[in-house]
């Protein structure tokens, strides 16, 4: 997939990082040039020195073909500007925003844009938000310590009981839709070909359930 990120501080270097390890094409966007030594000589990405809402800086990093776009910078005017920018102008599928002012939160969500609080969610988070395409978050509770995420039924669950994704706890089915219909499922509920899941987790439990996923 390809992704954008913009904003090289410590947040945007880290989230480079782990993206371009997961095998992901990436560039990154600074209007610092001196702030692009954090990718350290093992990123093999693209960097760009320029505007991160500058329309020639953003048709450069390939933000027409984007899969995902992170406005990470220090300024939430800035990272405001750049997510209304990537979904409004070009219709990018996946945005998510560094937010430092939990007042601003609702006008990120009028825009379809994530929303990452540095004091709860880290680099990983965002990497998840971005690329992990099989669980699509629809809610973020609190300060986002818990979501509700939706998600086909894989294969292999088909014929499997709902206990077999239930962390007590952390990761809980909170409804299942069936046939256009939706109802709320037991331990004992069994898995059908073609259901959709809505899932309720603690953030922190992202990797448990993508664990718990790729063993069934």
């Amino acid at each position: 997939m390809r992704f954008i990120i913009v904003g090289c501080g410590r947040m945007g270097a880290g989230l480079a990082r782990v993206l371009s390890s997961r095998g992901h094409t990436i560039t990154v966007v600074d209007e610092d040039r001196d702030a692009m030594e954090r990718l350290k000589h093992s990123f093999r990405g693209k960097t760009i020195v320029g505007s991160g809402f500058g329309r020639g800086v953003l048709l450069e990093a390939g933000i027409e073909r984007a899969d995902g776009l992170a406005a990470v910078t220090d300024n939430d005017e800035t990272n405001i500007v750049v997510a209304r920018i990537a979904r409004l102008v070009f219709q990018v599928p996946r945005v998510v925003a560094r937010l430092y002012e939990p007042r601003k939160v609702e006008a990120y969500q009028k825009l379809g844009v994530q929303i990452v609080a540095p004091d709860s969610w880290g680099i990983n988070r965002f990497a998840d938000l971005l690329s992990y395409s099989e669980l699509d978050t629809i809610l973020s509770l609190g300060d986002g310590e818990v979501e509700i995420v939706e998600m086909e039924i894989p294969v292999l669950l088909v014929g499997r009981k709902v206990s077999a994704v239930t962390v007590p706890g952390e990761v809980h089915v909170v409804a299942v839709s069936r046939r256009g219909k939706a109802f709320l499922p037991t331990s004992e509920t069994i898995f059908q070909k073609n259901d959709s899941l809505h899932i309720a987790l603690l953030t922190a439990s992202s990797e448990r359930l993508r664990a718990i996923l790729a063993l069934t």
